[in-house]
């Protein structure tokens, strides 16, 4: 009895903590000066991201041939990454990720862009991408945060907190989607196709 008491608590008590923290967030969750931000690719960006999808690949059939569990492509970074970055000690804390939060918030910043009917496309997507961890690099290409931007530092022009703010790398990555693929299903049949978007 005791511990279903102790479990219901802790339950409601994380759903309270919750719904302060989203009502605390700015009501326009996706500022229309964010879909003009810096998405510029390259080539040599595009050839980064299949090299590291490559590597990737070729990682998990080595493990699979080896009998091993294959590495996981992301990796959390003691220091952050572009700008110079600042020491580990100073790497602010928030170093469990709650990917259910992430998703939570997704949901909301893709339905106020009017494209709730593809959610199960950006779930899927940045679930393979970070596991939708606003601290995931690239072990492979350097991809930095839940939309995995190359540099990650491009994320600047969403929020200067780009490097541990879930909501400022969702806003970033929800531009990139729209200006260079359209929709979030339209990068999932990217990354289907090739392996990454």
């Amino acid at each position: 009895m005791a511990v279903t008491v102790a479990v219901i608590a802790g339950g409601t008590t994380y759903l309270v903590k919750t719904s302060i923290y989203n009502n605390s967030l700015p009501q326009q969750l996706i500022d229309p000066a964010v879909l003009a931000g810096d998405f510029g690719t390259s080539s040599k960006i595009d050839a980064l991201k299949a090299h590291a999808a490559a590597a990737i690949q070729k990682e998990k059939i080595e493990a699979a041939r080896e009998g091993r569990p294959a590495l996981d492509p992301a990796k959390k970074p003691e220091q952050a990454p572009g700008g110079g970055g600042f020491p580990p000690i100073d790497f602010p804390s928030g170093s469990n990720p709650d990917p259910g939060s992430n998703k939570a918030l997704g949901k909301q910043m893709l339905d106020a862009m009017g494209w709730t009917s593809e959610w199960g496309c950006l779930e899927k997507l940045w679930d393979k991408e970070s596991g939708w961890n606003e601290r995931a690099m690239n072990r492979y290409s350097g991809a930095y945060g839940i939309p995995q931007s190359l540099p990650g530092s491009k994320m600047a022009s969403a929020g200067g907190d780009w490097q541990t703010n879930p909501a400022t790398q969702i806003k970033w990555g929800l531009g990139y989607i729209k200006n260079r693929y359209g929709s979030p299903c339209g990068a999932w049949g990217h990354s289907q196709r090739v392996g990454w978007y």
